[in-house]
């Protein structure tokens, strides 16, 4: 138990230091001590210019990055372990592509920010009652059975989505949808945060709370329900909490993949297969991840790169890597 508490300790000393020069960095620099100052209000003899970049643009960024960061990987790791399959994402169950309709929805209505989160949080929340609603019906609740109806959903709303392009004017709608689908933190302000904090914070506890029972039902549905776990309401209550935390992720930022892919697996090849230890494993280390790649994307050119076209870079090749590892146990 003493190593992964020292992993946790290590990523946390390092998700500080990577928040301090993310503070920092950009196209108007802030010296360290200007940033931390500012921050805890000690803004004596400090520019307005430093003030307003790191209060009004780069703090709410980096907070947002550090948790939907946070919020993907915990997600990720949840799918992971009740599917028992290491090549699950976030996006499973349609959540992802019925947040999206929403976004877009609201886009080609001339919506402001505020609807068009809310619009992605109801898209992807009714998406994901949509592919839990089709094993109902078909009176199968087997993990196969909620696979197809999630790729059934998922193919759905990517074909919705799809008309919505097609109907979107070229000019202005079009870039916005193509855009938001790409994910970016430019536009969330302290207010969004405020918000999203606890509908992602609370679901994370919870999964927390019931990391023994999901640790058995990854075991398999027989041995759990002779283990006396009841496999319906356990798996509905995580996949529950788990499309909560995506649907608030996606809302906030739009859509970033590979994330909730990438850093379960990081964390299994440091603590094992554990969700007790996994799961503040991955909140730390996908906080940093993709504080690092949002860092990254809005420093390394004069315009600012969406977030998915990195994390989506050095997710191929970890996913391929992922495939050769796995390619005996998908035989």
């Amino acid at each position: 138990m003493k190593r992964p508490l020292m992993l946790i300790l290590l990523f946390i000393i390092l998700l500080v230091l990577a928040f301090i020069m993310a503070m920092c960095m950009g196209k108007y620099s802030v010296t360290p001590l200007d940033s931390l100052r500012i921050i805890f209000s000690k803004t004596e003899n400090i520019p307005e210019m430093s003030i307003n970049v790191v209060l009004g643009l780069r703090l709410p960024r980096i907070l947002a990055s550090m948790l939907i960061g946070a919020a993907l990987s915990v997600s990720g790791t949840v799918y992971q372990s009740v599917f028992r399959n290491p090549l699950v994402s976030p996006d499973y169950l349609g959540v992802t592509g019925g947040a999206t309709v929403g976004a877009a929805a609201a886009i080609l209505l001339s919506m402001g920010t505020i609807y068009i989160s809310l619009f992605a949080f109801i898209g992807g929340i009714g998406a994901m009652m949509l592919t839990m609603l089709i094993p109902v019906l078909l009176r199968n609740n087997a993990n196969v059975m909620l696979v197809m109806a999630g790729i059934i959903v998922g193919a759905a709303m990517s074909s919705i989505l799809g008309f919505l392009k097609y109907i979107a004017d070229s000019d202005s709608q079009l870039a916005s949808i193509v855009y938001w689908t790409m994910g970016s933190f430019s536009y969330i302000s302290m207010s969004d945060l405020l918000v999203a904090v606890p509908i992602i914070l609370i679901p994370i506890l919870f999964l927390m709370s019931i990391s023994y029972q999901i640790d058995i039902l990854s075991i398999g549905e027989d041995e759990a329900k002779t283990l006396g776990v009841n496999v319906t309401l356990v798996r509905t209550l995580v996949l529950l909490s788990a499309t909560l935390i995506t649907a608030c992720s996606v809302c906030l930022a739009g859509t970033i993949g590979w994330v909730g892919l990438i850093i379960p697996h990081l964390g299994r090849l440091l603590v094992g297969p554990s969700t007790k230890r996994l799961i503040p494993l991955a909140a730390v280390t996908g906080a940093l991840f993709l504080l690092i790649v949002d860092t990254v994307t809005r420093t390394i050119s004069t315009t600012e790169m969406p977030v998915s076209i990195l994390t989506g870079a050095l997710g191929v090749p970890f996913y391929c890597w992922l495939l050769y590892k796995q390619r005996k146990e998908l035989i």
